[in-house]
């Protein structure tokens, strides 16, 4: 295997730590690019300040051969933005495309972008995956930015012959994990009893930070990436009963799971307005992975039992 010279962005973050060690292991010659200098100089960062569609590219990263670029403005539950979808679209959009830009008049040869699952949409019915081609643009401010950005980053590839490799991840979990699937953790190994035992016919693809890892790394090296869009998943649905059953499971204790019916929480979620909530818990979003295991060669390196082994063995406290 032949090293490449890297240009990561995103690599502070939980995600970008986690890619930015594994990567540095196969390729050490990996910068992150950081908004502000660090506090002790280091040879293994670059500043570059926000990546917007103001951003210069430093003469210091001429020599780069790939790009994997994680930095985003992320989905967030509680929105304080006047406008979010032109706050998504200057970071997501106009950020992505500029850096992409700098990249190829720069000679970098492949550019790797981490998208999202929502490009696709929010939901699928059980059975129905979603596939690489979206059937329509998601309205989701969040995910219209990044289908935005993946529809200029095609256009730039055909232009400048960059070579621009597209990857959207459903749900990520692993050790250290926030938000929401960390609660649901919590909650479990606390034995706290969850109305969810009755939700049984839902499926979800949930994709382990490890695995996630593991296929952008195989974006990075493998020429049959070029030019494609991959989704990524561990390869095994599971409904949100099941999930919290073998979460109980990793930690060593049953699930505490009440049959409450799910028209009951969806009422009470309407109630308190929280139906988005309620959605990610009873609804199903799956994706199919076949196209990224032809392709690549792909399979996915841990199973669901030990992701969440994982993710509950590196709960923050």
């Amino acid at each position: 295997m032949s090293t490449r010279r890297i240009l990561l962005t995103g690599g502070t973050g939980w995600v970008g730590g986690a890619l930015a060690k594994a990567l540095r292991e196969r390729h050490p010659d990996t910068v992150s690019a950081v908004r502000v200098a660090p506090g002790q100089p280091d040879s293994q960062t670059v500043v570059m300040g926000s990546i917007d569609g103001s951003l210069v590219w430093p003469e210091t990263l001429d020599s780069r051969e790939v790009v994997v670029h994680l930095a985003a403005r992320v989905h967030v539950m509680k929105e304080t933005a006047s406008d979010p979808l032109q706050a998504f679209r200057t970071v997501n959009t106009e950020g992505t495309l500029q850096l992409a830009r700098l990249a190829a008049k720069a000679g970098v040869r492949r550019f790797v972008f981490v998208s999202s699952i929502k490009v696709n949409g929010e939901s699928t019915l059980p059975g129905a995956p979603f596939g690489p081609i979206p059937a329509d643009p998601p309205m989701d401010p969040y995910g219209r930015s990044k289908w935005e950005a993946e529809q200029g980053l095609r256009q730039l590839a055909a232009a400048t012959g960059m070579e621009v490799v597209i990857v959207r991840p459903p749900l990520v979990y692993g050790p250290g994990v926030k938000a929401n699937f960390r609660s649901l953790m919590k909650a479990v190994c606390r034995g706290i009893p969850l109305p969810l035992g009755c939700v049984t016919a839902n499926r979800r693809s949930l994709v382990a930070l490890d695995n996630l890892v593991d296929l952008l790394i195989t974006c990075v090296e493998h020429p049959a990436a070029a030019n494609g869009t991959f989704l990524v998943s561990d390869g095994e649905d599971l409904s949100t009963a099941a999930l919290l059953q073998r979460l109980g499971s990793a930690a060593g204790r049953p699930a505490r799971l009440l049959p409450v019916p799910t028209g009951l929480i969806e009422a009470g979620a309407a109630l308190l307005g929280q139906r988005d909530v309620a959605q990610r818990l009873l609804g199903s979003l799956q994706v199919d992975i076949g196209h990224t295991r032809a392709t690549l060669g792909w399979t996915p390196p841990i199973s669901v039992d030990e992701g969440l082994r994982r993710a509950v063995a590196g709960m923050a406290p």
